[in-house]
């Protein structure tokens, strides 16, 4: 008998043991009173900020009115594409950095603008990175982030 009992506690006990621990495994449920969305307004999935004139004016170092805006050369492939372009003549409306500019002057996108055949307003900023395509090409600008083509207003 005690050699009974001895084997029935021997093998009884783990399978005891290992059913205690799977019932007692807790998962955490999060409970739905906690979850709030604190930028419900502000997000737009799959739609990207686009600037309007005024926002895109007070943001840029330099803006331009031109209506001979071409596209000179792209680059797409290896690494980031971008897409730059060639401005013949064209009047300052705008300049933090620089009183006079020579034409044709060039400046960089990261993505194709929907040139106007009217004339348009050029919003440039600082060239930041591409250092090496800078310095082959004389480039000293590029597209500012979030702005659009807009024609230039008869008055």
């Amino acid at each position: 008998m005690n050699i009974k009992m001895k084997s029935t506690l021997i093998i009884g006990l783990p399978i005891l043991l290992m059913g205690i621990l799977v019932s007692c495994e807790k998962k955490y449920q999060s409970p739905d009173q906690y979850e709030e969305d604190l930028f419900a307004d502000e997000r737009q999935e799959g739609k990207a900020y686009i600037m309007n004139e005024e926002e895109c004016f007070d943001g840029s170092e330099l803006v331009l009115a031109s209506s001979e805006v071409k596209l000179a050369d792209s680059s797409k492939g290896r690494g980031k594409a971008f897409f730059l372009y060639k401005v013949r003549s064209g009047k300052i409306l705008k300049t933090v950095r620089d009183s006079t500019l020579e034409m044709p002057m060039m400046f960089l996108s990261p993505h194709k603008l929907k040139l106007k055949e009217d004339s348009m307003y050029l919003y440039l900023k600082k060239l930041e990175g591409y250092r090496f395509i800078a310095k082959d090409r004389n480039l000293k600008y590029q597209w500012l982030r979030g702005a659009s083509v807009y024609p230039v207003k008869k008055k």
